[in-house]
């Protein structure tokens, strides 16, 4: 079973969208928490450096409701303009043999959004997003177990494709290969594979399969 994370591993979120995104988010905390603009972008920082996620330090700390959180932060009036992403992800996708998976932080109806946008929902078995883990975002790994247990999988049958070598560490203590997606020098020893591109992916494919 492939599972890929959707942001800055399918598409290039760090261009358009999560600046959108983390503006909203920053609007959000200075008005629900009474912050300035600073604060409030200082906490949204500190808890994503933190927890890995904004909604983790939110929902520990404040009491936040997760769903009235994601809907307020997640809007997107002309989501297609905003995407940067390979062109060639659809034919690589199509020849990765075996069942796919998009296990992403952010709520499902974006990730639908964002695949249907690249022309590539088809092609991904289920779409598993922040709500169907309860709302434990990666790095935790009760969203991860909420996967496994979801759709009946045997982790090491698993490979997790991810921008994030924080979440691949989860992965690997739970029995999951490993492939850290971007630029870059370091492959820490939990990572099976390091590739620049999710293009790459095709070339190790068969040491993965």
């Amino acid at each position: 079973m492939w599972l890929f994370d959707l942001d800055n591993t399918l598409h290039n979120a760090s261009a358009y969208i999560f600046p959108h995104i983390n503006r909203s988010m920053t609007a959000y905390l200075a008005q629900h928490l009474a912050l300035s603009a600073d604060d409030a972008n200082a906490l949204r920082i500190h808890y994503w450096r933190r927890y890995g996620a904004t909604l983790t330090g939110l929902m520990r700390h404040h009491g936040t409701d997760p769903r009235h959180f994601l809907a307020a932060t997640h809007r997107f009036e002309r989501l297609h303009h905003m995407m940067v992403f390979e062109r060639a992800l659809r034919s690589m996708l199509r020849r990765l043999p075996g069942r796919r998976i998009v296990f992403s932080n952010g709520p499902q109806e974006y990730a639908e959004a964002v695949l249907q946008a690249m022309g590539v929902r088809r092609l991904f078995d289920s779409v598993y997003g922040v709500e169907q883990m309860r709302f434990h975002p990666k790095p935790a790994v009760q969203g991860f177990r909420h996967l496994l247990q979801d759709h009946r999988l045997d982790p090491r049958r698993c490979v997790l494709i991810e921008d994030s070598a924080l979440n691949l560490r989860t992965a690997k203590r739970l029995g999951m290969r490993t492939v850290l997606v971007g630029r870059g020098l370091g492959k820490p020893a939990y990572v099976d594979f390091r590739i620049a591109s999710i293009l790459d992916l095709r070339r190790i494919a068969g040491r993965l399969s």
